[in-house]
């Protein structure tokens, strides 16, 4: 019997793929069948990324674009529309944070540096919505299009440090329920809008803060494991099943929806 929750022979766009949540994401979903473009503004890191893919015999492609310029997204849309035609999903992985949009326990807002903020919002917020505006042509001529923003468990719970993160990723999900509204409203096929808000996985961005160089915990990463009731980080490939689900048309009647994949974090009030 096929499976319910398929995504063969898709064609999804991935910004933020070279990222270590970013490739676990490319990689299963290449592996169960689709056609992954990877969209991203550094050449060598794309290239690497798509020939290795091949190597392994999946279906995937290459685009450079900055998410946070329309110029360069319109040139990626057209190499898109030569090349495929279409698409079926846009993932926007792309984001981050910056030391200057942090506030340390030492420090108070007057540390916080604006232009900083700024970036990490123009990173984070609109590199979602502009590579959303600039594809939607591609996302309409599929029958089953649909959208994946990626959120945080900051943009519910606001956690300490990360306010220009925390701020963005909020941000996101309110863009992301206003949009499935706008489609469903709007379109003959609605294309479909969701977030997926990741808990506490080990990333490049927020290693040195949860971990020493020796391997064990930092203060912070000791809090968030004692908040966490599965008791320990994610793995990337932890968040593929809740990837693969809305991303397929086993999905098709959910949208305006965040899904949560974090260990219980954001269910447990600490008694």
């Amino acid at each position: 019997m096929k499976s319910l929750i398929s995504v063969e022979n898709k064609i999804i766009v991935i910004s933020g793929a070279t990222g270590v949540l970013g490739e676990s994401m490319t990689r299963s979903l290449a592996k169960a069948g689709a056609h992954v473009v990877i969209l991203g503004r550094t050449k060598t890191k794309v290239d690497n990324l798509v020939e290795a893919l091949k190597q392994e015999g999946f279906h995937a492609s290459g685009v450079l674009a900055d998410v946070t310029s329309k110029e360069t997204l319109i040139a990626a849309k057209s190499e898109i529309e030569d090349h495929l035609g279409y698409i079926d999903v846009l993932i926007n992985a792309a984001g981050g944070n910056m030391p200057g949009a942090l506030i340390l326990p030492e420090q108070s807002l007057a540390d916080a540096d604006v232009e900083e903020m700024r970036k990490v919002m123009d990173l984070n917020y609109t590199g979602t919505f502009l590579p959303t505006q600039v594809f939607l042509p591609l996302l309409e001529k599929s029958k089953t299009g649909s959208v994946l923003n990626i959120s945080s468990v900051a943009a519910h719970l606001p956690l300490t440090r990360v306010m220009g993160y925390a701020s963005a990723k909020a941000a996101i999900e309110n863009l992301t329920q206003f949009l499935a509204v706008e489609f469903a409203q709007k379109q003959e096929n609605p294309i479909r809008v969701n977030a997926l808000a990741p808990g506490f996985f080990l990333t490049e961005q927020n290693r040195d803060l949860l971990t020493n160089k020796d391997g064990s915990l930092t203060n912070r990463g000791e809090k968030i494991i004692d908040h966490t009731p599965l008791g320990k980080f994610g793995n990337p490939e932890d968040l593929s099943g809740a990837i693969h689900w809305l991303c397929s048309d086993s999905a098709s009647f959910v949208t305006g929806t965040v899904v949560t994949v974090d260990g219980g974090f954001k269910a447990f009030a600490g008694v």
